[in-house]
């Protein structure tokens, strides 16, 4: 389990996240919700050690991760696939895969995960030379989780996984978000500016706003409750 407990955050002199404290069970999907600017892909990035938290902490299962360096986070089973995707666009598929599993030394594991991969993203196998800069929006971004799990994560980050992708292909990435969750057993948290996909396929939900919590449920509760609908879910 994941918790971070009253957890503070800055950039210079904004207060980015203020007070913070959630729990992500093992298992499990968690969403998080919340306008622009809120403090989600902050919170990502603190618990993968990117961003420095000034107070508070992050616990994984029972060990203290505050302000870890990332690979530290990455050895622990925490893995980011970050918001714009950021894969070597250089590089090709299979290198970029590869890249994910920098820190194992499994030589056999590491080739039944690539397989693994090629099962979940197929399109990938069939681009498994291209440079992943020539690949669309959605084939980066179907690249980038499965770089992530190309490091065996107990834990996966997910910041954005719709953002600029065709809308035919968004509800494939949420179908395999909700296959790798199942399949694997990895626990997911996940940032969504699509909030009717997050809570649609989330056990559990938070609501941020400037950098605090000010709602949390069951994420089909939260789908249903009014004040939510109204603003971020465009009924109501």
């Amino acid at each position: 389990m994941l918790t971070v407990q009253d957890l503070h955050v800055s950039y210079g002199g904004i207060k980015a996240i203020r007070g913070i404290s959630l729990e992500v069970p093992d298992g499990s999907i968690v969403t998080l919700i919340g306008a622009n600017g809120a403090g989600k892909t902050t919170l990502l990035r603190t618990i993968s050690g990117l961003l420095k938290a000034k107070n508070g902490s992050i616990t994984w299962n029972g060990k203290n991760i505050t302000n870890c360096p990332p690979h530290d986070v990455v050895k622990v089973g925490i893995a980011h696939a970050p918001e714009g995707r950021m894969i070597f666009a250089n590089l090709t598929v299979q290198e970029n895969l590869r890249m994910g599993a920098y820190l194992r030394k499994d030589t056999e594991e590491i080739k039944r995960d690539l397989d693994f991969s090629f099962t979940i993203f197929p399109r990938l196998k069939e681009r498994l030379w291209q440079p992943g800069g020539t690949l669309s929006g959605g084939e980066q971004q179907m690249l980038a989780i499965a770089r992530a799990l190309m490091s065996k994560p107990k834990m996966l980050l997910l910041d954005e996984p719709s953002l600029g992708i065709a809308p035919k292909l968004v509800r494939t990435i949420f179908e395999k978000i909700t296959e790798i969750n199942r399949e694997l057993g990895v626990t997911v948290l996940l940032v969504e500016q699509n909030a009717n996909l997050a809570l649609a396929i989330a056990h559990t939900a938070y609501v941020i706003e400037t950098g605090k919590i000010v709602l949390s449920g069951p994420a089909h509760d939260l789908a249903q409750d009014e004040e939510v609908k109204r603003a971020y879910l465009g009924t109501a």
